[in-house]
């Protein structure tokens, strides 16, 4: 007997559902009330029934048929549901439940919290800046500097993690000052330098270049030069 009840079960399936609905259903302004609705929409569209009746919803819920049918009409006024009609390739009339504008209203939930999540960790990276650089300077930033570091951020759009890269060059390079900085920033955007991986490469391709460069030059019996990219030159 228990095995039989096992197979009936294993027999039933089971029914797919985005774990993101889970968690995210209250943030989209749904209901557990209306998020279990759904959930038996979709367990009935799961098996074929794409629109089941009143009663077969109510039948599995403690909803009476009024309050399913106030329930199912606020969900497609409010662009929860909706419900699609047409014809069969035979012409027999159809009507379907569907839960794509449930899905978008999920997906553009995800996008508004990564949109806003990036935001704020880019305040963060831009307000770390002015007290990187003073570390750096080994004093506080005067008011044309900051004002500098501003205009990079909201004027020319460099990003901050690239702004750092480019501090970090400069001293490298020993040559610590905001117009050297500057000048690595105009380069690296000329160059469509977008990341600070590509900002170490393009450093790394330069640094080998003067390098070979100082090789060459103690062949023929000169100076040494300095092994680092000089960015005023460019």
């Amino acid at each position: 007997m228990k095995n039989n009840i096992i197979l009936s079960w294993i027999e039933e399936g089971v029914v797919s559902i985005p774990s993101f609905l889970f968690s995210e259903y209250k943030s989209i302004g749904l209901t557990d009330l209306e998020c279990m609705l759904i959930l038996q929409l979709h367990a009935f569209m799961e098996k074929g029934n794409s629109f089941p009746t009143l009663e077969e919803l109510s039948n599995r819920m403690t909803l009476s048929l009024e309050q399913c049918s106030q329930t199912l009409g606020s969900l497609l006024t409010r662009g929860y549901l909706e419900i699609l009609k047409g014809h069969t390739d035979q012409g027999i009339y159809f009507e379907k439940y569907s839960l794509q504008p449930l899905w978008k209203k999920l997906i553009n939930h995800q996008l508004l919290v990564e949109k806003e999540q990036t935001e704020q960790q880019l305040k963060l990276e831009e307000g770390s800046l002015f007290t990187i650089f003073e570390q750096e300077f080994a004093r506080p930033l005067s008011p044309m500097e900051c004002e500098t570091l501003a205009m990079w951020i909201d004027n020319d759009h460099h990003n901050p993690a690239l702004i750092k890269a480019a501090l970090q060059e400069s001293v490298m390079s020993g040559k610590l000052n905001f117009r050297y900085i500057d000048r690595i920033l105009f380069e690296w955007k000329k160059n469509g330098i977008q990341t600070v991986d590509q900002a170490k490469q393009q450093g790394k391709k330069f640094r080998s270049h003067q390098q070979k460069t100082k090789v060459e030059e103690r062949k023929k019996g000169g100076t040494d030069t300095v092994p680092f990219y000089n960015w005023l030159e460019s």
